[in-house]
Formats: structure tokens, C-alpha cells, sequence
């Protein structure tokens, strides 16, 4: 379990939300997208290490700054989609998905695509 949370303050208190939380909200949203194969559970120590990866297995980095949310997710895409449209797919669809949760409206989404899935 996660110790990084990011604070929202509020008139009785404050809320604080996990980076577990955030983690779980990408992948459900990734996961929705047309054209997404997955994510690249195969990424290279040297692409995991130079985004700082907790752990390869996810393929999410979710960083907290101040009130905004920062979010990396390897993915890879389907042979003959559009690697452009796909990515940019994933990053609309995880903004809005963390906007209406979270209300938190100021989050940078990298999409990193590392390679491509072909079907069998």
C-alpha cells in the first residue's frame, strides 16, 4: 500500500487520496480504450528506471505536486490502429476519469507507447 497522498483542503478538514487510488483509476481507464492492447508489462529496466517506475509490472507512475497529479502509463497498441489517436484516446479518457472522481482538474498525462501488439 501506497504512503503518498495528495491533499485537498476543504472547509471541515481535508481529503487525501492515495497514489493507489489514482493507480487504480488509470488502469480502469486505460483498459476502456479501443486499440489498446495492454499494458507493457516488458518494459526494459533503462525506460522503467529513466521514468521512475515503482514497479515495471504496473507500467504507471503516478507523481503528486502540490495539488496537481502527474501520471506516466506504458502502454502497448494494437497492430493497425493509430498509435497518435490511440494515445491521445488514453490521455482524454484517464483526465476525465480523474476529474469526475477526484475533482482535481490539473493533471499532466504522458502516455509512453513502447511497442506493438500483433494478433495471433
Amino acid at each position: 500500500m501506497s504512503d503518498k497522498y495528495i491533499s485537498i483542503p476543504h472547509e471541515s478538514g481535508s481529503v487525501n487520496i492515495s497514489e493507489d487510488v489514482i493507480v487504480s483509476l488509470v488502469q480502469n481507464a486505460v483498459n476502456e480504450v479501443d486499440g489498446v492492447a495492454g499494458f507493457a508489462y516488458t518494459a526494459g529496466n533503462e525506460l522503467a528506471e529513466l521514468i521512475g517506475l515503482k514497479t515495471v509490472q504496473k507500467g504507471i507512475k503516478v507523481q503528486f505536486d502540490e495539488t496537481r497529479i502527474i501520471v506516466d502509463a506504458i502502454i502497448t497498441v494494437k497492430y493497425g490502429e493509430n498509435i497518435v489517436k490511440v494515445a491521445q484516446d488514453v490521455q482524454n479518457r484517464v483526465s476525465a476519469l480523474i476529474v469526475s472522481t477526484t475533482g482535481i482538474d490539473d493533471a499532466q498525462i504522458n502516455i509512453h507507447v513502447s511497442g506493438i501488439s500483433f494478433a495471433k
